[in-house]
């Protein structure tokens, strides 16, 4: 993977090129202030966000004796710096999108951050929202800071220009996304994308769902994007008809059908189902982003040495089947045994819990081990 993969994967790089198969979106180049503050370190305190009213008078003599305890002159008030143009062009943005959007920078989302949100969602109403979400992400920080960590030429690091991007928001189902990976202009691989749990109708239909993500890759994607090497994300909208009855949610419109999550060159591939009795069908597929083939982009059911080399990426269907020979290699859960947690809750603790639970840095580990020791020997 080299850094120019990793430009060609940048939002604004494909958006143009694909605008009618994505989600409606809105580009801001992001002031060199605005990234200052967010890859500020300290004390997390939240620009834009409004202070609650106060009230003139306490309910009660406990509460007042609380008001003067916390009346302390020694006490320092944390103010985060305001941005008020630029506030004011993400409102706008925020309010064209129909008021609720999904925010990332030039490749991630802040998905590892959710959960400190108050609605623990990716879902943003105000620039405050988005901030409190990046600030708390270490992959925002990643963007930052560390864009090419796993290229390996050696020429120097181009200078980035860092965008906000607003994505309209939409509920997602997570068992409807499907991540693909593309080498030298081929498909060679589509991964289940929630590999942490099993869907039941993934399994029944997979032939079908892989000869979709298939068309839509030949009409709209191969040769169309800057490398041949890639992978993304697909999302299909689904109309079924039961006897004589549509079933189609109202909310289910063309910009709103869409994955939220998007930092990896892939494809996601959204199906809605309803009770799986189907008598007729009619697909649209959408595609939601890209990023580069390599490493740091997630596997998924897969391992880049498989993807790298190509070696047990056969077609996963039966002879009855009858799919192409040079069919990609279809993975998902295939049964509730292998079900596994969320792979973001890591994240919510803090960096030297998850290094010690897992082993990674060995140094930590022993700093521990000897803290244990002095305990013992002191009691």
């Amino acid at each position: 993977m080299k850094k120019e993969h990793v430009l060609h994967c940048q939002f604004s790089a494909w958006y143009p090129l694909f605008r009618s198969l994505t989600i409606k979106s809105v580009i801001l180049p992001l002031p060199q202030n605005v990234k200052d503050y967010l890859l500020d370190d300290g004390t997390l305190v939240v620009s834009g966000r409004e202070d609650p009213p106060t009230r003139s008078q306490p309910d009660s003599d406990d509460e007042a004796e609380e008001i003067q305890w916390s009346d302390d002159e020694n006490t320092a008030t944390l103010t985060a710096p305001e941005f008020p143009e630029f506030t004011t062009k993400v409102q706008e943005a925020i309010n064209s999108l129909g008021g609720s959007v999904f925010p990332k920078l030039n490749w991630s989302a802040p998905r590892d951050a959710y959960w400190i949100a108050m609605n623990s969602s990716l879902k943003c109403k105000t620039l405050s929202d988005i901030f409190l979400l990046f600030k708390s992400s270490d992959f925002i920080t990643r963007d930052f800071t560390q864009p090419f960590i796993h290229c390996t030429d050696d020429s120097p690091d181009p200078c980035m220009e860092y965008e906000l991007v607003l994505r309209k928001w939409c509920e997602l189902i997570p068992g409807a996304e499907f991540r693909c990976f593309v080498k030298e202009n081929k498909l060679i691989g589509i991964s289940q994308r929630d590999y942490t749990q099993y869907y039941d109708h993934i399994s029944k239909q997979k032939e079908e769902i892989c000869r979709g993500i298939q068309d839509f890759f030949r009409k709209h994607i191969q040769y169309k994007f800057l490398d041949e090497d890639c992978e993304y994300f697909l999302l299909t909208q689904l109309k079924m008809k039961m006897g004589l009855v549509y079933i189609y949610s109202s909310d289910l419109k063309r910009d709103e059908n869409f994955c939220n999550e998007a930092r990896e060159y892939r494809l996601c591939l959204f199906l809605f189902y309803i009770n799986f009795c189907l008598l007729a069908l009619q697909g649209k597929v959408w595609l939601i982003d890209f990023n580069p083939f390599g490493e740091v982009t997630d596997s998924l059911l897969f391992t880049w040495e498989e993807l790298i080399s190509e070696k047990n990426l056969k077609g996963d269907f039966s002879e009855g089947d009858a799919q192409e020979q040079d069919s990609p290699a279809f993975r998902c859960t295939n049964s509730e045994v292998t079900v596994q947690p969320s792979p973001y809750l890591s994240y919510r603790l803090p960096k030297d819990f998850v290094d010690l639970s897992t082993g990674e840095d060995a140094h930590k580990l022993i700093d521990f081990l000897k803290l244990k020791r002095n305990q013992q020997e002191d009691d």
